[in-house]
């Protein structure tokens, strides 16, 4: 864990001294970060099909990458958003982990390359997930899926997706989700004042410093902050979300983003738990330091597998 939190360190470093002054990531620079990530995160070790397609978006064509296993299906479906503070990541960068979830969970897998920031500001990335999600959920049959089975996933940044379009597909009456999975997901920008971000907040990869940065780059100014699509802990009605597993690490300075999320939901009703991943710091749970799948990944996929089985059983059974 030692050698992957001095390479996230470096990495989250060298974005922010680099791109300090810029109104716009150099495109280079996300080429060679993106690039740098996708060798931590190793080569797929299944064999699923694989097929890039483009969709119609709020701000142009959003980019999607299917992933299919083999069989006959029709397949559940997963809507994946990558991580990277919502500056940086691709569809490269969690091709490793769709391949995995592909493979292990026996589930197409729709991965979704939002609009970045600092160019595309908030609520941008939000809006291009929700698209994506709506879009699996009509166009399912085309893709071999099954529309009464979609769950939506993600790690960091990514994790805050989830629970936005969550919200917002409460609030826009649809798509119908059956679960959310968040990996170390930020849940609360308006403040990082938590315990977490208090002990945690130098020398375990993920800085809080790291953590201001990214947010000064995603919002267009600080009134978003409490915007419950950016902060979803803030929301005032949670209650129509789906049930959720939440993948937290100890010495990560968003495990208090996760679990507090957790807590919120179960308070509204809601399914929902966390597992917290001992002596684990930001995103160290997630891959293993040669780049295979983590603990955390196998958890979720028997989670995912768990719910796609539990409602195709309901559907038999009605």
């Amino acid at each position: 864990m030692k050698r992957f939190l001095i390479y996230l360190t470096i990495f989250w470093s060298i974005v922010i001294l680099s791109t300090a002054s810029c109104a716009v990531v150099p495109s280079s620079l996300r080429f060679t970060l993106n690039n740098w990530s996708i060798k931590v995160h190793g080569d797929p070790e299944t064999a699923v099909h694989v097929k890039n397609i483009t969709i119609p978006g709020p701000g142009g064509d959003i980019p999607l990458r299917i992933y299919t296993p083999a069989g006959s299906g029709p397949f559940p479906i997963i809507v994946y958003f990558h991580g990277g503070g919502w500056v940086l990541g691709n569809l490269d960068t969690c091709n490793t982990t769709c391949h995995f979830f592909s493979h292990k969970v026996g589930c197409i897998v729709i991965s979704v390359d939002y609009r970045l920031a600092p160019k595309h500001k908030f609520p941008a990335a939000v809006e291009d997930a929700y698209t994506a999600t709506k879009w699996a959920a009509g166009h399912a049959a085309e893709i071999n899926g099954d529309a009464s089975r979609i769950a939506v996933a993600g790690e960091s940044a990514g994790g805050n997706l989830v629970a936005a379009v969550c919200l917002m597909i409460q609030d826009r009456g649809g798509p119908s989700l059956v679960f959310q999975l968040l990996a170390c997901p930020s849940t609360n920008l308006a403040t990082f004042e938590t315990d977490s971000y208090r002990d945690f907040a130098k020398g375990y990869g993920l800085t809080k410093f790291h953590a201001t940065w990214f947010r000064k780059q995603y919002l267009a100014d600080d009134k978003d902050r409490k915007n419950p699509y950016a902060s979803p802990l803030l929301a005032e009605n949670i209650s129509k979300v789906p049930p959720a597993l939440v993948l937290t690490g100890e010495f990560d300075i968003l495990r208090d983003d996760g679990e507090l999320y957790v807590e919120k939901l179960k308070a509204a009703g809601i399914s929902a738990r966390f597992i917290r991943y001992a002596d684990k710091g930001h995103m160290a749970y997630w891959k293993t330091s040669a780049g295979k799948a983590g603990d955390a990944q196998y958890q979720a996929a028997f989670a995912l597998q768990a719910v796609f089985r539990s409602n195709t059983e309901a559907d038999t059974k009605e």
